[in-house]
C-alpha cells in the first residue's frame, strides 16, 4: 500500500469515527430535583423496545424481583430482572406456541400466575418455580371458561359461561415534574400505554406502550429501600 492509499485509509477511518462521535446520545430524562428519572425504551435492554399487551411483577424467595412481559400477540414472553432499577437486565426470552394474545390474571400460591387467552378465553398457568425460565402450562378444564373467582392463592372457580374480552384502550401517559411548583414541566409523553404496574418497594413504575417498556424511577424510594435491605442483611 503506497503513501496516498494509506493516507486515504486513515482519513476514512478518522471520518467514520468523527461521524460516530457526532451521533446524538439520548439524554436521561429527569425532574428538576432529580427525584424522578424516566428510562425510555432505547435506554433499556433491546428486548424492552417491543410493544406488548400485558405484564406483571413477581418476587422470588431469594429477594429478586422479575417483570414478565407478553409480546408479539402472545408469541413471546420476556423476563426482566428489575431488582435494581438502575440495572435492569433481560434474563430470558421464550418463544411460545401461537395461541394469540393473553393477559396475566392473578397470582396462584405465590409460585404461579393465572393466564387467560383473549381468543376463546382458554386459560393457562405460568409456572414460576424457576423465576428466570417460567413454563406456560395449559389448563384443559371447562370447554368455554368464562369469569373466574379466586380461592385464595391456591386455586380458582371457573364458571362455564361465554367469555367476552374487554379490550384495554391504549392511552397516552404524561410524566409531569412539579418539583418546582412555580414552573411545572412536562418531562415526556409515553404513547399508547395498555398496561402499567408499580413496584411499591422501590417506587418503580413500568409502562407498557406502543414503543415498548418505559420505566419511571423515584430515587429517594430506591435509596430508602437499599438502606432497609442493608440493615436487614446486617441483622
Amino acid at each position: 500500500m503506497n503513501f496516498i492509499e494509506k493516507s486515504i485509509t486513515r482519513f476514512g477511518i478518522a471520518a467514520a469515527l468523527a461521524a460516530l462521535a457526532a451521533l446524538p446520545v439520548q439524554a436521561q430524562i429527569q425532574s428538576h430535583n432529580k427525584e424522578l428519572v424516566v428510562e425510555s425504551p432505547n435506554r433499556l435492554p433491546e428486548q424492552a423496545q417491543a410493544g406488548g399487551n400485558s405484564l406483571f411483577l413477581h418476587s422470588d424467595d431469594a429477594g429478586s424481583t422479575f417483570l414478565y412481559v407478553e409480546q408479539l400477540d402472545g408469541k413471546r414472553l420476556v423476563v426482566f430482572d428489575v431488582t435494581d432499577p438502575a440495572r435492569i437486565k433481560a434474563v430470558s426470552t421464550q418463544s411460545l406456541e401461537d395461541r394469540g394474545a393473553f393477559d396475566f390474571v392473578r397470582p396462584l400460591d405465590g409460585r404461579a400466575e393465572l393466564v387467560r387467552f383473549r381468543q376463546g378465553g382458554t386459560v393457562g398457568v405460568l409456572d414460576l418455580r424457576k423465576s428466570k425460565m417460567p413454563t406456560l402450562r395449559m389448563v384443559n378444564a371447562l370447554i368455554n371458561p368464562g369469569q373466574s373467582q379466586a380461592l385464595g392463592e391456591s386455586g380458582y372457580l371457573g364458571i362455564d359461561e361465554p367469555y367476552n374480552y374487554v379490550r384495554a384502550v391504549p392511552r397516552d401517559y404524561q410524566v409531569v415534574d412539579i418539583s418546582v411548583p412555580s414552573e411545572p414541566a412536562l418531562l415526556t409523553t409515553v404513547k399508547a400505554v395498555k398496561h402499567h404496574v408499580t413496584n411499591n418497594d422501590t417506587g418503580t413504575t413500568f409502562l407498557l406502550g406502543s414503543d415498548g417498556l418505559t420505566v419511571i424511577r423515584r430515587m429517594s424510594v430506591e435509596e430508602d429501600y437499599k438502606t432497609h435491605q442493608m440493615q436487614m442483611q446486617g441483622n
